[in-house]
Parts: C-alpha cells; structure tokens; sequence
C-alpha cells in the first residue's frame, strides 16, 4: 500500500480545516486498471457500487475511466445520469423497495436487477418481455467478512433463494419475462476466490434455464488491505479462473455469456483518507485516551463492523511510541482503536485513519448536532474542494418551525 506523503496531508488539512476526507483521484484509476489487466482473458464488464462513495465528482472520474454503474436506489441512478453514465451503463438493484420505484428505472432505460418474486410477477404482468430484466438470486453462500456484510446466506434478505427456482420459471413462463441476466452477490471483504467460483457453479447450472441470457453478474466483494499483513482478494488468480470457467462453459453449451462485477471498496476504500485533530490527551487509571474532533458521525466503520483503520499521527512522526486509545467527541462510546500504538501524540496534533474512501463520508450524520466534514479530491497534483464544510444553518435547512 502507498500513501501520500505526511507532509502533504498536514498542508491539506491546515488548508481546508478538519475533519476532511480526502480522496486520491489516481489510486482509483490505479484500482480500475487493475480489474482490467486482470480480467483480460473474459468479455467483463465493472460497474462501480457507488454506495460505497457518491460525490458526484468521484462518479464523473469514474465514469472517465470507461467503468459502469451499480446503484442500489433511485436517486442514486440518477445521480449516475447526472455524473455522465447513459442508461445502459447503469445497474440498478434495489432491495425491498415499492414497485414504482422499479417503474421508474424502467423509465429512465437502466439495467434492472429485481429480487424478490411479488416485484418480478407484478414487473411480468405489467410488462411482459417488453423490457428485459436481470434476477438476483441468493447461492446460499456464506460469504464475506463480518456477518452484517454477508449476503448470500440462507438468513440474507437479498435475492431469491436458488430453490424457488420452479416458482421463478413459472412466473417467467406465464408473463413472458425476458431474462437477460442472473445475479448473485454473497457479501463484502471475501478473501477466497474459491467463494466466487462456487457461486459462478451456481450460475452456470442457473442459466440453463434461462435461454436469453446474456450475462452472469458476480458481484463483488473484492477484499481489500487495511493493514498490514492482511489477506486480500487474488484478483489475478480470479482472474485466470474466471477466464478458464467461461471458456469451458462455452465449449460446453455453445453460449458466449459476459461476466460482471460490481466493486465499490476495491476501487475507492484505498484512495480515502480522514484527517482529524486532536483536542485532548485524557490520561485516566487505566487507559491514555487521545480525543479527536470527531466520531462515529464520520466514520462508523470501527463502531458498527468492528473494522481496523490504520491510524498514524502525522504532526510527530518520528516521536516516542506510546499506547493510546483513540476516540471522537460523541456522547456515545465511539472508540476509533483500543490500544493502539502511535508516535507520540500531543494536543493540536493531526492524526489520519487511512483507506477511509469506502463507506466514510457515505455513512456520516449529524449525529449530536455536529457538522459533517468536508471533501477533497486530489487530482493531477492539484487539490479541488468537493464539498463544502456544513455550517450550522445546514442543520436547520429542512426544518419547520411551527412553534
């Protein structure tokens, strides 16, 4: 993993102010061109899980790079379509959603990716073939690395399961639903790429059933470092045995299908960066305490996955090392690291939590009534503000006041 440098992040966060993200435009191309090279030998497609990061100056960069979009609600397709994206370069799959809202996309001419039997029959009977559909099915697979991001299981609210599959072609034989594609996703942070070909056996015995097909969607999960020594994806190896399954599968049937794939950390977690000052050193019986100007209100990832960040102290980075535990400033426990060593940290100090690109900013609120931070996007060595700091009339914005 490289990271910019500690003396650019200072001058950065010294220029706009923390708590800021900052996001580095070239690590996500770096990213891209990674999927590309590896997935050479396989007709593939990506479209970018923008849930992960939707500015929409990161959607306009990635749509530059020639990727796709995968979006999980309305608002996010047209997002896409205002970043750029045409309609067929969109991917749009939501999950317990009202009906109007798959009419909807169906309007705006996007990909559709229904999972759920009472929207594919009320889709078929409205519709028939006149639109073509993509089905996410759950493998019931257990995948990925924490359980609230584990989709595919047999628990999983996504999809419909692999064994109502007659009730599927019942639906499809009656309304004369047009099948382009079939989905499965298991889940986030999946180490193994075996978990990937065991779903891909899922779906080549799938497709037989469905004649019109046109893609296998695989999702994505693709792992990511955080720390050191962590085990991530073997995107290459992937990769080559991918390639090697829709080559057989064509020997076998004839069929020439394309592969998709929807990364949304993989292209962006690495690229992020949170920079946080610190505004006291709490030294209680037990534990030395760094408090920072932030929370779980702008990173909740440690609170709500147990997930590690990286943290380094880059106003002293060459000091003393010393044990802390660092927390934000909410009046819930919002514990960034537990014991945690770090080069000495002193008041007024800034700190950064690294591959913060992937599900930061996205999953911030105002909770407490603080203000969510700015963005910064770094590109072709110069740093454009992407988003303005909330002032404190932004917590008013749409509010009524009746009284």
């Amino acid at each position: 993993m490289s990271y910019l440098p500690n003396d650019q992040l200072v001058q950065l966060a010294q220029e706009f102010g923390t708590p800021l993200y900052v996001y580095n435009a070239g690590q996500i191309s770096e990213q891209y061109n990674k999927l590309q090279t590896a997935f050479s030998k396989v007709d593939a497609r990506f479209f970018y899980a923008c849930k992960a990061l939707s500015n929409i100056n990161i959607l306009k960069y990635v749509e530059s790079l020639g990727a796709s979009l995968d979006c999980v609600s309305i608002n996010e397709v047209k997002l896409g379509l205002k970043a750029g994206f045409t309609p067929d370069r969109i991917l749009f799959t939501p999950n317990c959603v009202d009906f109007c809202e798959i009419e909807e996309g169906r309007k705006l001419g996007v990909n559709l990716n229904i999972d759920n039997i009472s929207i594919l029959e009320q889709f078929g009977t409205k519709y028939g073939g006149s639109y073509p559909i993509c089905i996410r099915f759950n493998p019931h697979i257990m995948g990925g690395g924490n359980y609230k991001i584990s989709t595919g299981h047999i628990d999983s609210k996504f999809g419909i399961s692999i064994h109502q599959l007659r009730h599927i072609e019942r639906v499809v034989k009656s309304t004369g639903l047009n099948i382009a594609g079939i989905h499965m996703h298991t889940g986030s942070d999946i180490k193994d790429v075996n978990v990937f070909l065991q779903g891909l056996d899922v779906m080549f015995e799938l497709a037989t059933h469905f004649p019109s097909l046109q893609f296998i969607d695989l999702g994505s999960g693709f792992k990511v470092p955080y720390q050191d020594g962590d085990v991530q994806t073997d995107i290459a190896l992937l990769g080559e045995k991918v390639a090697e399954a829709f080559a057989e599968y064509e020997r076998e049937t004839g069929r020439q299908l394309q592969v998709w794939f929807e990364p949304g950390k993989f292209l962006v977690s690495e690229c992020g960066y949170l920079i946080v000052k610190t505004n006291v050193i709490k030294q209680t019986t037990a534990t030395v305490f760094v408090g920072v100007n932030s929370g779980f209100n702008h990173l909740i990832r440690p609170m709500f996955y147990d997930a590690y960040h990286r943290i380094k102290n880059i106003s002293n980075s060459y000091g003393n090392e010393r044990i802390y535990t660092v927390v934000g400033n909410i009046c819930e426990t919002d514990t960034f690291a537990w014991d945690r060593t770090l080069n000495e940290v002193r008041e007024g100090d800034f700190l950064v939590f690294y591959n913060a690109g992937a599900y930061g900013f996205e999953m911030s609120s105002n909770f407490n009534s603080r203000l969510k931070p700015a963005e910064v996007l770094l590109l072709d060595g110069k740093a454009h503000l992407i988003r303005r700091r909330d002032e404190f009339e932004d917590l008013l914005r749409n509010q009524i006041e009746v009284l």
